[in-house]
C-alpha cells in the first residue's frame, strides 16, 4: 500500500481574554507586539508575515507565565481586534495605546493564527 501525507496552512480565528497584572502603577500583558502601517515593512519588526506588504499587527513575544501566556496568545499570532476595535489598519503606537490603556483591566482580542496540519491519506491497493 502506499500513504501520502499532506500538509496544509490553515488559518483559524480565536478570541482571546487577557486580565492584566496589576504591579504599582503599571498593567502587565506580557506580550510584545511588531508592525503597524507606520513600519518599513522590510525591518525584522514583522518576521511571522509571509507577505510584506502585510502592515498587520503581530505577537512577537509572549512573556513565561504571564497573562498573554495564561490567556492562550501565542507568537505568531495576528491582532484582528481589541475590544473590539480594528487593529488592521493601525500604526504601531496607535495599538500599543489600544493595548496598555489604564483604565481597562481586561483586554479581549480576536487574533488569527496559522497552524500547519497534516492529513495522512493512505490508500490500500490490493494485488
Amino acid at each position: 500500500y502506499n500513504s501520502a501525507v499532506l500538509f496544509f496552512l490553515s488559518v483559524f480565528q480565536q478570541r482571546i481574554e487577557i486580565h492584566k497584572l496589576r504591579d504599582g502603577d503599571n498593567l502587565i500583558l506580557g506580550f510584545s507586539i511588531g508592525g503597524g502601517i507606520d513600519q518599513d515593512s522590510n525591518s525584522s519588526q514583522n518576521p511571522f508575515s509571509e507577505d510584506k506588504t502585510d502592515k498587520g499587527i503581530y505577537v512577537t513575544r509572549v512573556s513565561k507565565g504571564g497573562p498573554a501566556e495564561v490567556a492562550g496568545l501565542r507568537m505568531g499570532d495576528k491582532i484582528m481586534q481589541v475590544n473590539g476595535w480594528d487593529m488592521t489598519m493601525v500604526t504601531h503606537d496607535q495599538a500599543r495605546k489600544k493595548l496598555t490603556k489604564k483604565n481597562e483591566d481586561v483586554v479581549r482580542l480576536l487574533v488569527t493564527r496559522k497552524s500547519l496540519e497534516n492529513a495522512v491519506r493512505q490508500s490500500m491497493m490490493q494485488h
